[in-house]
């Protein structure tokens, strides 16, 4: 079943994007395709397990030269080759005012697991973000969901 897997930290700008998502999603025959999962901030909390097919929604942790882009809880997710063998796709979080590494963590990511950056916001988006978003799962999943029972 495909889903969602997103990393929030405790300022909550990517928990409000996907709760806001989430509730979307759940409005229709589509919604019972995304399974919402949160990667812990704690690393003491264990990692949740996909299970399947997923798109990443993660923020943008960079210093001003873009180190440390992809949040440490992220890479000890992904690390995991099971997890990462559902990762479909990325979706970016962001601060535009950090110029050039505005939702980096998506490109370096996208990079290193080989999938597509589908979209990026900022901070905790807009409801634009969220149609967009919406309409872009859907055709992203396309026939995966539709097939759903």
């Amino acid at each position: 079943m495909p889903g969602l897997v997103f990393f929030s930290s405790a300022s909550g700008n990517t928990l409000r994007f996907v709760t806001r998502l989430e509730e979307t999603l759940a409005d229709t025959a589509e919604g019972r395709c995304a399974k919402v999962l949160r990667i812990p901030i704690s690393p003491q909390d264990p990692m949740p397990d996909p299970g399947g097919d997923y798109v990443l929604i993660c923020p943008t942790f960079a210093d001003g030269e873009g180190r440390g882009a992809v949040p440490k809880q992220v890479i000890r997710f992904l690390n995991d080759p099971d997890r990462r063998a559902g990762l479909k796709g990325v979706i970016a979080g962001g601060n535009r005012n950090f110029g050039t590494t505005y939702a980096l963590a998506g490109r370096v990511i996208s990079e290193k697991c080989n999938v597509p950056v589908l979209y990026s916001f900022e901070l905790a988006g807009t409801e634009t973000d969220i149609a967009r978003v919406r309409r872009g799962l859907d055709l992203f999943w396309g026939m995966e969901c539709s097939t759903m029972a």
